[in-house]
């Protein structure tokens, strides 16, 4: 049976803080307005209108309800906001990354991954430029070594050929192609 790992914040830590820093700042920021607008309706003073009301107002909810209501609405509203706008920082960036994945997929191994200098994932980016530049290293490699078996066989030297093919094939087994 599959045992779940335990949360580890320390996998891109960075990262992390920086989703839970825009997570909370959201919280504190609807939190505050609606705290704001509670202590705004409950603060004001009562006049004789109030005092004539109190047979119709049986719980102090029956007066605020419409304040948490309201409250609740522009925290609503903020999750909402946030909901809409914040992925878009993570799943830009992503989908960018995507996309030039596609184009290598279809052969254009010269593609360069680029990020915009604010977005998150620029080491994701950096990483895919390495695993990239290796690849063109050992197709450049490869064909190098193509090359020089074929001016070997041009020139007769069928030896030195194979043993150009041999260290092509070995080179192959190492990149996982047997």
């Amino acid at each position: 049976m599959y045992k779940r790992k335990r949360l580890n914040l320390q996998v891109k830590r960075d990262l992390q803080m920086w989703i839970l820093s825009r997570i909370f700042l959201i919280l504190a920021i609807a939190i505050s307005i609606a705290l704001i607008i509670l202590y705004y309706f409950s603060h004001k003073e009562i006049g004789e209108s109030f005092y004539k009301a109190h047979l119709t107002i049986r719980h102090v909810s029956d007066l605020l309800l419409p304040v948490i209501l309201a409250s609740g609405g522009v925290c609503l509203l903020a999750g909402l906001l946030f909901a809409v706008f914040f992925p878009q920082k993570i799943a830009g960036p992503i989908y960018r990354l995507e996309e030039d994945l596609k184009e290598v997929a279809h052969g254009n191994f010269q593609k360069v991954f680029r990020l915009r200098r604010t977005d998150r994932f620029q080491n994701l980016a950096e990483a895919a430029n390495e695993a990239l530049s290796r690849v063109r290293y050992e197709f450049r490699s490869l064909k190098e070594g193509i090359h020089e078996a074929k001016k070997a066989l041009e020139t007769g030297k069928t030896k030195e050929a194979q043993k150009i093919l041999s260290s092509l094939e070995d080179q192959l087994k190492k990149l996982g192609f047997d």
